[in-house]
């Protein structure tokens, strides 16, 4: 995000919810001469404000800053269409499964983009009983490293993080997992088809 909140999107979402400059001024508490510098980008809301006029527009806080609105059109829900964030600051990792817009540490996540694997990254699956044994054979140092491992399945997600200097393996409930996802802090994210 390279600025502050845009007049333009002001605008949208006040021009969508019907509403005048007026209108929104006084849910607000402004003028409406604030409301219309806001969006000829002659100024900008205070920052107390930010709160109120997410409220007044229906969207959350994170929205206005992105500039951007979230619609979910996934009306029907498929683990399939998982999609995956990961905070370059703490490592957290988070899972949606329809559009959103995620924060961590002060920053908007980007959507990662899974890869195919090449042969460092290749996830060696193995069937034992009823479960998935996975593992990466990946150098595991404090500063490369396979973060986690994420099995897919139709009912939900399970996830495995490990520790650098750790072993990259792990095991997962046979039944109903498609798909496995699988991170690494310097070249990203890689998925796999389940045998």
């Amino acid at each position: 995000m390279n600025q502050y909140i845009t007049g333009s999107m002001i605008k949208r979402l006040r021009e969508k919810n019907k509403m005048t400059q007026q209108l929104l001024a006084e849910k607000i508490n402004v003028s409406d001469k604030t409301v219309s510098k806001w969006e000829t980008g002659r100024g900008y809301p205070d920052i107390s404000l930010i709160e109120p006029l997410s409220r007044a527009l229906g969207v959350s806080v994170i929205e206005l800053f992105s500039g951007e609105n979230v619609t979910n059109t996934n009306r029907a829900f498929n683990m399939l269409r998982v999609k995956l964030y990961v905070c370059p600051i703490c490592g957290n990792v988070i899972q949606s499964a329809g559009e959103t817009v995620i924060s961590c540490c002060g920053i908007i996540l980007p959507l990662l983009e899974a890869e195919h694997p090449d042969e460092e990254h290749k996830l060696h699956i193995e069937k034992i009983e009823d479960e998935y044994y996975t593992s990466v054979s990946h150098e595991m140092s404090k500063s490369h490293y396979i973060s986690f491992i994420l099995a897919v399945r139709d009912d939900g997600c399970e996830i495995k993080k490990f520790y650098p200097e750790g072993n990259a393996e792990a095991r997962f409930d046979l039944r109903r997992t498609s798909y496995f996802y699988y991170y690494c802090n310097r070249h990203g994210l890689f998925k796999q088809k389940a045998l």
